[in-house]
């Protein structure tokens, strides 16, 4: 065995972009719908 590979930093790295891929996504989606849910909440309120 001379040559072992680093198998633990590649499930690391992997483990990696699958959250910043996670992030990107919600980050999107609340870009899309921030508004929409923020009126939502106002009008709640409004009607408080």
């Amino acid at each position: 065995m001379l040559y072992a590979p680093k198998e633990k930093g590649q499930g690391l790295v992997e483990y990696a972009l699958i959250l910043v891929l996670v992030a990107v996504v919600v980050i999107v989606i609340l870009a899309l719908l921030g508004p929409a849910i923020g009126n939502v909440f106002s009008n709640l309120v409004s009607n408080i």
